[in-house]
C-alpha cells in the first residue's frame, strides 16, 4: 500500500508514477490517491488525453467504473495551464501523451505541485511505451501494479493484443486485450483461445 509522503511547505512538489499492464488497477490506484487528497481538502485537477474516450469523454474511469471528473487535453503542454492554487495534479493514460510530458511534470513539481501519473509501461509488442520510461526515471515514487494472467495465474506484466491490428495505439478493452505473464505472452496465439475458436468455427463452416 502506497502511503503519501509528508509535505513540508509550498516547495515540496514531486512526481509519482503508477504503471503496469492493462487490467492491473492503475487507474483504480490513481483514483484512490486522488480521493485521499480530496478528503484532505487539497485543490485538485485531473487531466487525460482527449483521444481516450472508451468510458467517458470528461472522466477518469477505472474498469470497476469508479470515476472522477477530468479535463481532456490534446497535448501535454496544455497541462501547464493548471490554475495557480492547485496543489495536486492527476494524469491518466500517460502513455498516450507526447514525449514532452516528463518535462511538463518536472515543471509542475518544481512549482510545488504533487503530480500523480498513471499509464502503461509497455505497448502490445512489449516495448517501453511513449513517455512512461522517462517519467519513471525522474519520479520520486514509482509503483508497479500487476494483473493476473488468465492462463497460468501468475502475475501479469504484459498486455497481449487479441486483435490483428498492428498500430501501436489501438483503444480497446477485454475485446482486444488481455493481461499475460512473461511466459504466456511469449507463447503468443498458441494461448489465444479466441483466435483458436474463430479458426475452428471457420473450418466448421467450410466443412458444412
Amino acid at each position: 500500500m502506497f502511503l503519501e509522503p509528508l509535505s513540508r511547505g509550498h516547495r515540496s512538489g514531486w512526481i509519482e508514477v503508477i504503471t503496469g499492464s492493462m487490467f492491473s488497477g492503475k487507474t483504480e490506484e490513481l483514483i484512490r490517491r486522488l480521493r485521499r487528497t480530496q478528503f484532505a481538502h487539497q485543490s485538485l485537477v485531473i487531466y487525460k488525453p482527449d483521444r481516450d474516450t472508451r468510458y467517458s469523454v470528461d472522466k477518469v474511469m477505472s474498469h470497476d467504473e469508479n470515476s472522477l471528473e477530468s479535463i481532456p487535453v490534446k497535448k501535454s503542454e496544455n497541462i501547464l495551464e493548471v490554475p495557480r492554487d492547485v496543489q495536486v495534479v492527476g494524469i491518466d493514460e500517460a502513455q498516450f501523451f507526447d514525449m514532452e510530458l516528463p518535462a511538463v511534470c518536472e515543471k509542475l513539481a518544481l512549482s510545488g505541485i504533487r503530480v500523480i501519473v498513471a499509464g502503461l509501461d509497455m505497448d502490445f509488442k512489449g516495448r517501453p511505451f511513449g513517455p512512461l520510461p522517462s517519467l519513471m526515471a525522474i519520479a520520486e515514487y514509482v509503483t508497479k501494479v500487476h494483473a493476473i494472467c488468465p492462463h497460468c495465474g501468475n502475475l501479469a506484466t504484459h498486455s497481449y493484443r487479441l486483435s490483428d491490428e498492428t498500430e501501436t495505439i489501438v483503444l480497446g478493452e477485454k475485446d482486444k486485450y488481455e493481461p499475460r505473464c512473461r511466459v504466456c505472452y511469449n507463447m503468443g496465439k498458441a494461448l489465444d483461445f479466441r483466435a483458436m475458436n474463430n479458426k475452428k468455427n471457420g473450418k466448421d463452416e467450410k466443412e458444412n
